[in-house]
């Protein structure tokens, strides 16, 4: 996962059409018509950007805007033509599977919700770890590995060690990804609480006929001419979960690596095409978005993506040597116990040929 986009990029299929950047951009209505075409029986969810294809506009279609969140096709749009580039595959091929695995383990919120659980024991286990290592290592000098003595021993120092020195690093990545298994009650949260208190003028008016939707690309506009240091990320449709059935939900990014992560909603009337909000996100929200980077290091390049991996690597081992260490003491504890027991049964044997 820390190099799934490098791996995407190897895998996914060249023959797309995409002009040179700096033509002039076609609207987003003509992209949602065209887009369309391709898939008439469906409707648009959402239009996004990648700041890594700074050419391509993404549209998100589905059966309805109801719809379940798995329920979408992505199409890559010519940012300059408008014309349709390619259709995305996303949900097919081994990094599809590998992602959901990692997310919900194939089994939805269930799935998330224990991988969470499991992320707290996690960090537990390290804490724990921590408190029984400090006692431990004031007769020893730091990094100690006792050679010469039993196997067991020298897989315990290497344990510890490598244990201390990643401590920082599993503590990141234990509570980033318990905060990541949260996704859908952080966004619960953001909808009934800022959502909703943004839409609140709006929530007895009837909903709006699709053919009398404003144009999507002066929404877009609208949002951007209110934040014009800031760029366009995510625009939500009327009448889909992050938005409401009367406005443009028009989400914004900043420029900066830190800013980039964190989005700012607009809200733009679906009617006539006025802002009529826009706020900053709520801390939760934010702490989820900066989660997710720090999570999989995708932040820093690929320098520090090599470093996560090799981080990730060294967990393992700790993680490998620690399962080692229990499943020995394990036998050790239940040859301990044979021969205790044993030692009874003689003496209860002596006892009674003596009392014969």
């Amino acid at each position: 996962m820390v190099f799934h986009e490098e791996i995407d990029h190897l895998t996914e299929k060249t023959n797309r059409d995409i002009a040179p950047v700096g033509h002039q951009n076609a609207s987003l209505d003509a992209m949602v018509l065209n887009g369309l075409k391709v898939h008439p029986k469906k409707v648009v969810r959402f239009i996004s950007w990648d700041d890594e294809e700074p050419n391509s506009v993404y549209l998100s279609l589905t059966d309805s805007l109801t719809a379940p969140p798995d329920n979408f096709e992505i199409i890559e749009m010519n940012k300059s033509t408008g014309a349709v580039a390619r259709q995305l595959a996303v949900k097919e091929g081994v990094m599809y599977t590998i992602l959901q695995l990692h997310t919900d383990l194939l089994m939805g919120i269930p799935g998330k919700l224990f991988l969470g659980l499991m992320g707290i024991l996690f960090i537990i286990a390290i804490i724990s770890g921590v408190v029984l290592y400090g006692p431990i290592m004031k007769k020893y000098d730091f990094g100690m590995i006792r050679e010469g003595r039993s196997k067991r021993l020298k897989w315990l120092d290497m344990h510890n060690l490598l244990g201390i020195v990643v401590l920082i690093w599993t503590l990141v990545v234990g509570l980033t990804g318990v905060i990541n298994t949260l996704s859908d009650v952080v966004q619960g949260l953001w909808q009934q609480g800022q959502l909703a208190d943004m839409t609140a003028p709006y929530r007895n008016e009837k909903p709006l006929h699709p053919d009398s939707l404003y144009s999507v690309d002066l929404a877009a506009k609208t949002a951007q001419a209110a934040a014009p240091d800031m760029k366009l990320a995510v625009i939500a449709m009327p009448g889909t979960a992050l938005s409401s059935k009367h406005h443009y939900a028009v989400f914004l990014h900043g420029n900066t690596p830190l800013t980039s992560r964190l989005l700012t909603p607009a809200l733009v009337d679906a009617k006539t095409g006025k802002l009529t909000d826009i706020r900053k996100m709520p801390w939760y929200v934010n702490a989820f978005f900066l989660s997710q980077p720090l999570h999989f290091g995708d932040y820093g390049g690929l320098t520090l993506k090599i470093i996560w991996a090799l981080l990730d690597i060294m967990t393992i081992v700790v993680l490998i040597s620690g399962l080692y260490l229990w499943v020995l003491r394990l036998k050790a504890g239940k040859a301990q116990f044979v021969r205790v027991e044993g030692k009874q049964v003689f003496f209860q044997e002596k006892e009674v040929n003596h009392g014969i």
